[in-house]
């Protein structure tokens, strides 16, 4: 064991502070320290992939990723190959690839949907004839919501609604001329499409690398906030409770669109905290039974079970690149560490 720590990161974009890194970068880097190990930051650029992993393998015992994939010129293939050719060298990937799609990547809703978190009314569109086939049938049983894969801060994310005073009932696929309100989570705003218009609009979500729409149930209980869980590991940090901005058709829980936040302490969530942890096992399992995330997020709204008592419903993971900086005064940066040293240290006495 090296006790030796890298953390990769993008060049520029709008997540960086004055010195070039993350707000959360350094105290993360200075909390490992802290604890005897070494650490550093290596920028990753495409032309460099090969020196990194010559630079990388053997220096070592696990990366931290914390690049905002959006932060990559190229996308995010080499960058993913990089860390894969790093974790089969041996490096304890803090989060792998293979687990930042398989928790990150909206179809994580499907493959939930028959347990206790996701509706069991949530499908997956990973090509246009399947789209194109069921969504007129689908949108007969009440209001949608259709999420773009791996989408950020609300972008691709769409509530669709019947706008037309027609006839008909739930099952029946319903005419290409339907006239369809259609609201997007980024800024609320609102656009009137007809069905057909709206499907070959949406075929831009599905065509190329790991395109998809996930069609779920629109959650009305969403006006009264949406629940956020921040976690380090299996351990939940913090919860932020993001009330979206007044107005009939703001459903957005982003900050952009004018939606409130509140942080709370999980025993203020107890029963959604309790909920969660006791599902992690299950979350895992059907997520491709990897460890979950070093850092990461789970969304939920609020619903009613057949009872009429308060359910929390799964809307959405995230783990790419998941940002704590409100929060660096209360020590998540010191958490963090420990998870890594806790990580690094476990795989170690296993392989001796």
């Amino acid at each position: 064991m090296k006790k030796n720590i890298v953390i990769f990161e993008a060049e520029g974009g709008s997540d960086k502070w004055i010195d070039g890194h993350r707000k959360d970068t350094m105290p993360i880097l200075n909390a490992i320290k802290a604890k005897g190990w070494d650490c550093e930051v290596v920028y990753f650029r495409d032309e460099w992939k090969d020196v990194i992993f010559d630079y990388a393998k053997d220096k070592f015992d696990a990366y931290i990723s914390r690049i905002n994939p959006g932060n990559l010129p190229e996308g995010e293939k080499v960058y993913f190959e990089t860390l894969e050719r790093l974790s089969n060298a041996g490096l304890i990937g803090m989060s792998t690839p293979e687990v930042m799609m398989n928790f990150g990547a909206k179809d994580a809703l499907v493959k939930l949907a028959k347990t206790e978190l996701v509706p069991d009314d949530t499908f997956a569109y990973y090509d246009v004839k399947t789209f194109t086939e069921t969504f007129p049938k689908s949108i007969s049983f009440g209001e949608r919501v259709l999420k773009q894969n791996r989408g950020s801060t609300g972008s691709g994310i769409w509530r669709v609604q019947v706008a037309d005073d027609i006839s008909y009932k739930p099952g029946d696929s319903l005419p290409l001329s339907t006239k369809l309100k259609c609201t997007e989570a980024v800024d609320n705003h609102v656009e009137y499409q007809t069905l057909g218009e709206f499907m070959k609009f949406c075929e831009q979500y599905i065509v190329g690398e790991n395109g998809m729409i996930v069609d779920m149930r629109f959650m009305p209980r969403i006006k009264e906030g949406e629940i956020r869980i921040l976690m380090v590991g299996d351990t939940p940090i913090f919860v932020v409770h993001k009330k979206p901005a007044e107005g009939a058709d703001a459903f957005s829980a982003t900050l952009f669109s004018g939606a409130k936040y509140t942080y709370d302490k999980p025993e203020d969530w107890a029963e959604l905290i309790k909920m969660f942890n006791d599902s992690l096992p299950t979350i895992s399992a059907k997520l491709g039974g990897f460890d979950v995330p070093l850092i990461w997020t789970a969304d939920f709204m609020l619903d009613w079970d057949e009872n009429k008592n308060d359910k929390y419903v799964l809307g959405e993971i995230n783990c790419s690149c998941v940002g704590f900086t409100s929060h660096l005064d209360q020590g998540i940066q010191e958490i963090v560490a420990d998870e890594v040293v806790r990580r690094v240290t476990e795989k170690a006495m296993a392989d001796a």
